[in-house]
């Protein structure tokens, strides 16, 4: 059975953002700080090379990473990640939940899609016994866990304080339930893997 697990990462204070993030700011003002643990350490968007995960964050990517068979992200994602070049970084199906799906690019790298249910359908379909990778951003995420689709949740906590930006469960209204799965952590972040209860 194909399961969904959905991770993102968070600053001590809640936030998944800083603030004015967007296309040419995607974690938003300071919140490159988030992804310290994906690029092996600081890096901004002026610089023009960012270097890779080491150590714990390695491996706790590698191994999220090859259990995979398909990715879903929102669109607000897609754009601020610059389209990852228009080319696909997984080489998994990648399917973008958009209120525009008309606007699907060209190719088959990335699959837009009108609704979180048609990407779910979509990604389960193709992914077999795989994961089904629920990247974010905050509301494609609050989605699925709202409506309960998500079996596995990561929160990565980057030891940082943001004081602005976008919080994770801004509006949940949902009660959920988690259940303890492990712990790693390295200097960059600290990986908390829950079992969503249904």
């Amino acid at each position: 059975m194909t399961k969904l697990v959905a991770g993102i990462t968070v600053s001590v204070d809640g936030y998944i953002t800083g603030p004015d993030d967007g296309p040419e700011c995607g974690l938003g003002v300071g919140g490159e700080r988030l992804h310290y643990w994906v690029f092996g350490g600081p890096w901004t968007y002026d610089s023009p090379g960012r270097g890779e995960p080491v150590g714990e964050d390695k491996a706790w990517l590698e191994a999220a990473m090859s259990s995979l068979g398909a990715v879903i992200c929102g669109r607000a994602t897609y754009e601020a990640a610059g389209h990852w070049g228009d080319e696909n970084p997984w080489g998994i199906p990648v399917f973008v939940v958009t209120h525009r799906p008309e606007d699907q690019p060209p190719g088959d790298e990335f699959v837009f899609v009108g609704s979180m249910e048609e990407a779910i359908e979509r990604a389960v379909a193709v992914a077999g016994d795989r994961a089904v990778h629920l990247m974010g951003g905050g509301d494609v995420i609050r989605q699925a866990l709202e409506a309960g689709y998500v079996d596995e949740l990561t929160i990565i906590v980057a030891p940082l304080t943001l004081g602005a930006g976008k919080r994770l469960f801004d509006g949940f209204t949902r009660s959920i339930e988690l259940e303890h799965l492990g712990v790693r952590q390295s200097p960059n972040a600290t990986f908390i893997d829950y079992r969503v209860k249904k």
